[in-house]
C-alpha cells in the first residue's frame, strides 16, 4: 500500500482510536475528545480495527465534487467575458452573463475564474505605489499650502478651516490661521501675514482648488489666472498645482497630525472660537517645529525681501476687475448698480473700462488710471442669489451668511411663472393680419360711394 494523504482531523481520530484500542481511553472519553457521539465512535472503531488506519480516510478524497461545474461551462463563461466583458468587474460580468446569456454563475466563482485567466486583478494586485518625491534643498524654495476643514473646536464651536503653510525642504510650519472657509480673501489675509513674517518664497505648491487655478482653461475672460494667481504674479511668486494629493504629501500629513494634536491642545487650553485659536497658534507652531522640523540639505534661505509699500500691497491683495462704463456713467458690479458722479474725469469715461478694487473689509473702489472715482450705489441687494452655485468648501460660510440675512430682512416677493411682466387684458380685439384684397375692397367701396353721391346731385 502506497502513501495515504490524510487531513489533520483524520490523523487526530487515528491517534484517539489507537488509545481506545489499547485500553488507555474509554469510548465515552474518546467521544468527548473528538466531539462525536458514542455510537459514532464505536462505528469508527470497528472500521479502524477491521481495515486499519486507511479506513478513517474520507471516502470522497481524490474524487471530483458532486457540485462541481462542468469544465466546458467554465471555458464558455471565460470566453464570453473575454469577448464581451473584458473590462467588467466580476459582479457586473456575472449579472450580464445571467441577463444576456442565461448563464448563472456566482460572482465569487466568476472572480476566481477571471483571476486564473488573467482577466481580473485583486485589489491588492491593482494597488499602485507613489514614488516619494525628494525634499527641496533650500528653505523658502517651495511652500506647500492647503486648507483643512475640520471640527477643530469639537462640539464647542462650528467647524472651520485651518490654512496651513509648510516649507517643503524642512517640514517647518510657516503659518497657521483659522478662517471660516477656503476663499480668496482668506488666502489673501494669510498670504499678507506670511509675507510680513518671512518675505517672498520662490513658489507656492497647492491643490487644484479654484482659488489657485482656473477650472476652465479655455475661458476667454480672466487672462487664464485667478485673483490669487494674479496677486502672486505681481509679487513675482510662482504658483504650482499638484496633480494629486500624494504629490503634496507633506502638507497632507501635517494636516492629519494637526487634526490629532492641535484639537487636543485647544481642548486643554479651553479655546472655543477662532479668534482665541489664532492667538494660540504661534506658541503651538513653535513647539510643533521644535519637534518635527528637519534640517535643510543646504543652509540657503531663498526668501526675498518684500519691498512693497503697505498701500501697494493692499491694492495687490484684493479683487481686481474691469467694468465698461455706459452712456449714463453707470455699470453693474456684483448685483449692484454703480453710478459715477459727474466731474471732469468721469465725463470722458463713456465707452471705456474702469478698474474695480474690492477689499476684504467690504470697501469698493473704482479707478481710472490710478485715480479714485466718486460713485453712488443705485440698488444694493446683498442677498445670496437664489439657486446660486456654491462650492462645497464655501458652503458653511455661505449658509451662515444666509441665516444672518434671513433673520435681518424678509425675502422679496416674486411672481411665479416665466413671464417677467404680468399680462393685463385691455378688452381690445386685434385686427389681425391685413388681407391682400383689403386695398381692392376699399377702392370698390369708394367708387360706390361716389356714384351714390353723383346720383343724389342729379335728382
Amino acid at each position: 500500500m502506497g502513501l495515504v494523504i490524510m487531513s489533520e482531523r483524520e490523523l487526530n481520530r487515528i491517534e484517539v482510536l489507537s488509545h481506545v484500542t489499547q485500553g488507555r481511553m474509554t469510548a465515552v472519553t474518546a467521544a468527548n475528545v473528538l466531539g462525536l457521539s458514542r455510537r459514532q465512535v464505536h462505528r469508527l472503531l470497528r472500521a479502524f480495527q477491521a481495515e486499519g488506519p486507511g479506513a478513517i480516510r474520507h471516502k470522497a478524497r481524490g474524487r471530483a465534487s458532486n457540485n462541481r461545474i462542468d469544465p466546458a461551462v467554465r471555458e464558455f463563461a471565460v470566453t464570453l467575458v473575454q469577448e464581451n466583458y473584458i473590462d467588467f468587474g466580476p459582479t457586473f460580468a456575472s449579472e450580464k452573463l445571467a441577463e444576456d446569456h442565461g448563464l448563472k454563475i456566482s460572482r465569487e466563482t466568476l472572480r476566481k475564474w477571471m483571476q486564473d485567466a488573467g482577466l481580473w486583478l485583486s485589489r491588492k494586485q491593482r494597488r499602485t505605489f507613489h514614488q516619494p518625491r525628494l525634499r527641496r534643498e533650500c528653505y523658502g524654495e517651495l511652500i506647500q499650502i492647503d486648507g483643512s476643514d475640520h471640527h477643530w473646536f469639537e462640539g464647542r464651536a462650528p467647524a472651520c478651516t485651518l490654512l496651513v503653510f509648510i516649507d517643503d525642504a524642512t517640514s517647518t510650519l510657516m503659518h497657521l490661521e483659522f478662517v471660516q472657509s477656503e476663499s480668496t480673501f482668506s488666502y489673501f489675509g494669510a498670504l499678507e501675514r506670511y509675507l510680513e513674517a518671512h518675505g517672498r518664497p520662490v513658489a507656492f505648491y497647492s491643490d487644484k482648488h479654484t482659488v489657485f487655478r482656473v477650472a476652465n482653461q479655455g475661458a476667454r475672460s480672466g487672462h487664464g489666472m485667478t485673483q490669487f494667481g494674479r496677486a502672486l504674479n505681481e509679487l513675482n511668486i510662482e504658483i504650482l498645482c499638484a496633480n494629486s494629493s500624494q504629490a503634496k504629501g507633506r502638507v497632507e500629513r501635517a494636516n492629519r497630525t494637526l487634526q490629532d494634536r492641535l484639537v487636543k491642545e485647544l481642548r486643554l487650553a479651553e479655546i472655543s472660537d477662532m479668534e482665541a485659536g489664532n492667538a494660540f497658534l504661534p506658541a503651538f507652531t513653535e513647539r510643533y517645529n521644535a519637534k518635527f522640523a528637519k534640517a535643510a540639505r543646504r543652509p540657503d534661505d531663498l526668501h526675498r525681501a518684500l519691498n512693497v509699500e503697505p498701500d501697494r500691497l493692499a491694492d495687490i491683495l484684493c479683487f481686481r476687475d474691469e467694468r465698461y462704463v455706459g452712456n449714463q456713467l453707470a455699470f453693474s458690479y456684483e448685483r449692484l448698480r454703480i453710478i459715477l458722479q459727474e466731474n471732469e474725469i468721469t465725463r470722458g469715461l463713456t465707452g471705456k473700462y474702469v478698474d474695480t478694487y474690492a477689499f476684504a473689509d467690504g470697501r469698493l473702489e473704482f479707478r481710472w488710471k490710478g485715480v479714485s472715482l466718486p460713485y453712488s450705489v443705485f440698488d444694493k441687494d446683498q442677498r445670496v442669489t437664489h439657486a446660486a452655485i456654491t462650492e462645497n468648501k464655501h458652503l458653511s460660510a455661505v449658509l451662515e451668511h444666509i441665516k444672518a440675512e434671513q433673520d435681518k430682512t424678509p425675502p422679496k416677493k416674486r411672481r411665479a411663472g416665466k413671464q417677467r411682466t404680468r399680462y393685463e387684458p385691455t378688452g381690445l380685439k386685434s385686427p389681425g393680419r391685413p388681407s391682400t384684397m383689403e386695398a381692392y375692397y376699399a377702392r370698390k367701396r369708394a367708387e360706390r360711394e361716389s356714384r351714390a353721391a353723383g346720383q343724389g346731385c342729379d335728382s
